[in-house]
């Protein structure tokens, strides 16, 4: 069961990976193009800004949710490594409780923003809901919030294959 879990994981992973780097490949596209469309073509487009937004939120929280999985965050330990070996694992478990906590509540609250603002559209774009454009908020906190599970249940998943794949094992060359 747990092999059956991690290997969702790395998927769920690989797919984090693959929205936030899409999502910035997509903005490096976008944001040139309304910059043309301004001064060479003169006519601004309204839709680069709001969806080159939407795309760095999208980037954001799928990227910091991949980050947390492959231990990529920013992390103070300078103060942690100091500290007593068992004092060490208790902080760590209070860090993984309030990452839960935090987790939750941006699932939670991020859902009820999304479910808020659905009937309101986006100005520059009347096609699109406003709760469509925080819908990354909510879907990127159930990521950070299976990742934290995990942690806390199987251990840190670090140095995993999927996520370590850029680097060359020792004696493997």
């Amino acid at each position: 069961m747990k092999h059956k879990i991690l290997h969702y994981n790395d998927t769920l992973y690989l797919v984090c990976i693959w929205i936030s780097g899409v999502s910035v490949i997509a903005m490096s596209l976008i944001i040139p193009w309304g910059i043309f469309a301004r001064y060479v073509l003169g006519t601004g487009s309204q839709w680069p800004e709001p969806i080159a937004i939407v795309l760095m939120v999208v980037f954001t929280f799928f990227g910091a949710s991949a980050a947390y999985r492959a231990r990529a965050h920013i992390a103070v330990a300078m103060v942690t490594e100091r500290l007593p070996a068992s004092l060490q694992h208790r902080l760590a478990s209070v860090i993984d409780l309030l990452m839960l906590i935090v987790a939750v509540f941006v699932t939670f609250y991020g859902a009820k923003l999304c479910m808020e603002t659905w009937g309101q559209t986006v100005g520059q774009l009347p096609w699109m809901p406003v709760g469509a454009t925080y819908l990354p908020v909510p879907l990127g906190g159930l990521t950070t919030l299976v990742f934290v599970l995990e942690h806390i249940l199987f251990g840190q998943q670090g140095e995993r294959a999927v996520v370590t794949f850029d680097h060359v094992k020792a004696g493997a060359v």
